[in-house]
């Protein structure tokens, strides 16, 4: 890892990773209320499952945000722990879930909110992942690296996410609905693992 050691482009760099941090957590925010709201109306387990990943988005921002404004291995090692325990919840909620929702043989309603909100966030999350990464990488910060790969999955789980309720929309098969929520659940654990072995 090449790391830049000029303390003025440090600056900027950790500056740009504060503004990383805040368009994640605004955008998650708002994105709790939409999912909310459109995976209520829809019954969908896919919707209520990316709603919980946006919860932990926040949360992991969050703790970026803290481990940013200080420095210390300490605080870097208790911030990475915290972000792989977010990754742990969240394969954990999404593997009961949809088993749930595949046993029942739930079929959620369409949704139209929920497919145009998972689109965009999809290619948000993308570019957010990106500049996290390069900034992480610019400044050696295991921790701001370890959340640009939360976001990553995050936009995978939109992905995942639209594709099932597409398929559930206009194919008819309900069983896309939460299929789409386990696609995640390897990545998330893979995820979790890597952060522990490593750090």
């Amino acid at each position: 890892m090449v790391v830049d050691a000029d303390p003025g482009r440090r600056l900027l760099l950790r500056r740009r990773g504060f503004v990383l941090e805040g368009i994640t957590l605004a955008w998650n925010v708002v994105g709790v209320v939409v999912l909310a709201v459109a995976s209520i109306a829809a019954g969908s387990v896919a919707l209520a499952g990316f709603g919980l990943d946006s919860l932990i988005e926040i949360g992991a921002s969050t703790v970026v945000i803290w481990e940013l404004s200080g420095t210390g291995e300490h605080r870097q090692r208790l911030a990475l722990k915290l972000i792989a325990g977010a990754f742990i919840a969240l394969a954990a909620y999404l593997l009961v879930q949809s088993g749930l929702a595949l046993a029942a043989g739930h079929r959620p309603l369409p949704s139209p909110w929920g497919v145009g909100w998972t689109a965009v966030t999809a290619a948000v999350m993308f570019a957010l992942a990106a500049g996290k990464a390069r900034t992480g990488k610019a400044l050696g910060n295991p921790v701001l690296t370890a959340e640009g790969r939360v976001t990553f999955i995050d936009g995978l789980l939109a992905t995942a996410v639209l594709l099932g309720v597409l398929l559930d929309d206009l194919a008819g098969w309900w069983w896309a609905d939460p299929l789409a929520g386990l696609v995640i659940v390897y990545y998330a654990i893979r995820e979790a693992v890597e952060i522990f072995r490593h750090h």
